[in-house]
C-alpha cells in the first residue's frame, strides 16, 4: 500500500511522469547498457531492445502499477505482477539486480524531468519502485523455491533427443536432462527458457512453451523461425534452426509461466493462432492423458494447413476428449483441411457454454480481438487467461 505521504504526490505527478516514460525508459535502457554492457549481451533480448518493445514493455508496467495503486489502494495487482515474476524468474532474475535498475532507472528520471523531480516527488517514487520490486522479489523466490532451485539458479544442461520438422518454418525439439535424471515436473501451458551462445560470443535467451504434457520422459519445444522483413530474424530462432541438431547439448531453464490450467471440471476455450498453439497442446495432452470430460472448444486459426504446427496431433487431441469440439480458420486454403473455415477467427460462430474459462495465446492484435468479443458476450474478465510471446506490451490497456 502507498503511504498516505506519497499518494498524493504520486497522483499529482503521474501524468507528468506518465507523459515522459517513454523517454525516461529509453534513457534507463541506455545508462544501464553503458554502466553493464554484459545485461545487453548475455541476458536481455536485444532485438527486443533494438525494435522498442522492451522500453514500451518497462514504461507500460511502471505506469500500470502506480496508476493501480492510487485506484485500488488496498490490493496488490498480483495477475500483473505474476506475469512479470514467472519471465524474470525464467531468465535467473535475482534480488540484487533489482538494485542496479533503481540506480539507473532514477538517475533517467531525474535527467528527463530535472528540477520537477524535488525531493518529495523523488521520495514518493521510489516509494513505488520498491513497492513494485520487493513484491516482485518475493514473488520470484517463491517461484524459485517451487522449483526446488536456489535464487537464480535455474540451468540444467538438456541433450535434444530428436529434432522434428513440423513445417518450413517450424521445428520441435524433444529433451531429455544430460544427467539422466527425470525431466521434473511442470503444469500444462509453462515455458523454459533457452540459452545460447551466438558467434559473437552473447549468450541470448527465449523463452519457448513446452508443447506436450507433464510426466512423459522428454520435454518438447516448438520453435517457429522468425522472420523479419525490415527488421533482423529472431536470433535464437535462427540459431536453432540453423544448428540445433539431435545429440546436440542446450541451456534449459525450470519451467515457468502462469498461464496454467485451473484444475476444476469447469468448461474451457482454448483459443490460438499461429505459433501460439503450442501451450494449448500441452493442456489438451494433460487433458487426454488424464481422462478429462470437461466440456473444452478449441480453436486455432492460421495462415494455412501447411503453416499449422502439430496440426494432425491437435485433431487426435480432440478426438480422444469425449466433450471437445475444435474451429478451425486459415486464411488461405481452408478448402484443403475439412472443417476448416476462410479467413481470419469468428469467435461470435463460435457456442460457449457458461462459465467457461477462457486461454489465449498468438499475436496481439488476434488475442485483443478474442477477449474483446468475449467480454461482450459476458464472459467475466477474470476468466480471460492470456500468453504474450515476447515483452508483454498489453499491461495497463486491459
Amino acid at each position: 500500500m502507498l503511504s498516505q505521504q506519497s499518494t498524493p504526490v504520486v497522483r499529482a505527478t503521474l501524468p507528468a511522469v506518465g507523459a515522459a516514460i517513454g523517454d525516461i525508459a529509453e534513457l534507463f535502457y541506455t545508462k544501464l547498457f553503458d554502466a553493464h554492457p554484459e545485461l545487453l549481451r548475455d541476458l536481455f533480448n536485444r532485438g527486443n531492445q533494438a525494435n522498442g518493445e522492451q522500453k514500451q514493455a518497462l514504461a507500460g508496467s511502471i505506469a500500470a502499477f502506480a496508476g493501480m495503486l492510487l485506484e485500488h489502494p488496498d490490493t496488490r495487482p498480483d495477475a500483473m505482477l505474476g506475469r512479470i515474476a514467472h519471465k524474470h524468474a525464467s531468465l535467473g532474475i535475482t534480488a540484487d539486480q533489482y538494485k542496479i535498475v533503481h540506480k539507473h532507472l532514477f538517475a533517467a528520471i531525474v535527467e528527463v524531468l530535472g528540477d520537477a523531480v524535488t525531493p518529495e516527488v523523488a521520495k514518493a517514487w521510489d516509494e513505488v519502485y520498491w513497492l513494485m520490486a520487493n513484491a516482485l522479489i518475493a514473488i520470484e523466490s517463491g517461484l524459485y523455491q517451487q522449483a526446488g532451485t536456489a535464487d537464480g539458479e535455474i540451468w540444467q544442461q538438456m541433450t535434444i533427443v530428436e529434432r522434428r520438422q513440423e513445417t518450413p518454418d517450424i521445428v520441435s525439439l524433444e529433451l531429455r536432462r544430460t544427467d539422466g535424471r527425470p525431466c521434473g515436473a511442470f503444469r500444462p501451458g509453462q515455458y523454459v527458457s533457452v540459452q545460447v551462445e551466438l558467434p559473437d560470443g552473447a549468450h541470448q535467451i527465449r523463452q519457448y512453451s513446452l508443447s506436450a504434457a507433464p510426466g512423459r520422459p522428454e520435454w518438447r519445444i516448438t520453435v517457429k523461425h522468425v522472420r523479419e522483413e525490415v527488421r533482423p530474424d529472431g536470433e535464437v530462432s535462427s540459431w536453432l534452426h540453423q544448428n540445433a541438431e539431435a545429440g546436440d547439448v542446450l541451456t534449459v531453464s525450470a519451467p515457468f509461466g502462469d498461464l496454467t490450467l485451473a484444475e476444476d471440471d469447469g468448461p474451457l476455450l482454448l483459443a490460438s493462432a499461429g505459433i501460439g498453439s503450442t501451450p494449448m497442446l500441452a493442456m489438451l495432452n494433460h487433458l487426454a492423458a488424464t481422462g478429462s470430460t470437461r466440456p473444452v472448444t478449441v480453436l486455432h486459426a492460421d495462415r494455412t494447413p501447411a503453416d499449422h504446427a502439430h496440426r494432425a496431433e491437435l485433431r487426435q487431441l480432440v478426438r480422444e476428449l469425449p466433450n471437445a469440439a475444435l474451429h478451425l480458420w486459415y486464411e488461405e486454403s481452408s478448402d484443403q483441411e475439412p472443417g476448416a473455415s476462410a479467413g481470419r477467427a469468428d469467435i461470435g460462430a463460435v457456442e460457449l457454454p457458461e462459465g467457461v474459462t477462457a486461454y489465449l495465446c498468438g499475436p496481439l492484435p488476434f488475442m485483443r480481438a478474442v477477449r474483446g468479443d468475449l467480454l461482450r458476450r459476458g464472459v467475466p474478465a477474470q476468466d480471460v487467461h492470456y500468453e504474450v510471446f515476447g515483452p508483454d506490451l498489453w499491461l495497463g490497456q486491459q
